[in-house]
């Protein structure tokens, strides 16, 4: 299945290293913090539709998430929430921006393996300046030919992204932990993808049970198991 691959693409955040707990830790502190307008689960409700609100103006990443923890704590408190509180929201941002790069287990093995045999790239999405700082941390830089972040993750940013690079899809490998950003848009413009789930996903990456089922790609229980396709 893997014959004709010749470079290997992998996503970052929640593939190469912890990044959707940190998201989850927040809200739950940000809950806390407005426990006095709304219940958790309205209050994560409402944060999230402000997310998806703001996504064409901010894009992925903690600065974004931030902003959109602002507003919302100034929409559900109808505007009296107090500059104390702005601040904690705040400092909640800084503290995700500065949290330690953990590595998923196998990860360096992996890359070290593969990256003898193929091109390696990575393609993730998020804010340019926290991705390249994440990176810095992970020192992983080295096994990497290209790095990538994107702006979005759609069938078109993966298609520039190939014909930039002068990869033909057929010879294009992506592993991914989101169905939707890492797997189905590469199986749709002709690659192969190869699906490594973390425990925790975003509801905006969620898909339905057609689209699991919506093409080829494998599905491996940690990014280890990849080496017994490659």
């Amino acid at each position: 299945m893997y014959n004709d691959i010749k470079v290997i693409g992998f996503d970052a955040d929640d593939t190469l290293w912890v990044n959707e707990t940190y998201f989850r830790d927040a809200e739950h502190e940000f809950a806390k913090l407005l426990a006095q307008f709304e219940t958790e689960n309205k209050i994560d409700q409402e944060l999230f539709k402000m997310e998806m609100k703001n996504l064409p103006i901010y894009g992925y990443g903690v600065k974004g998430f931030m902003l959109s923890m602002i507003e919302s704590a100034m929409e559900l408190s109808n505007n009296t929430v107090s500059n104390d509180t702005i601040n904690k929201i705040l400092n909640i941002g800084k503290e995700m921006i500065n949290k330690p790069v953990v590595l998923l287990e196998g990860v360096e093995e992996v890359l070290q393996a593969l990256s003898k045999k193929y091109r390696l790239i990575l393609a993730t999405k998020g804010d340019l300046l926290d991705q390249e700082r994440k990176l810095e941390k992970s020192n992983l830089t080295e096994y990497f030919h290209h790095i990538e972040v994107l702006s979005d993750k759609q069938e078109s940013n993966y298609s520039n992204l190939l014909k930039h690079l002068d990869i033909d899809p057929e010879n294009f490998l992506m592993v991914g932990n989101s169905l939707k950003s890492d797997i189905l848009p590469l199986v749709n413009i002709g690659a192969k993808a190869i699906h490594v789930p973390f425990h925790t996903t975003w509801a905006h990456e969620q898909v339905t049970v057609d689209e699991k089922t919506n093409g080829t790609y494998k599905t491996c229980k940690g990014i280890k198991e990849i080496l017994n396709y490659l």
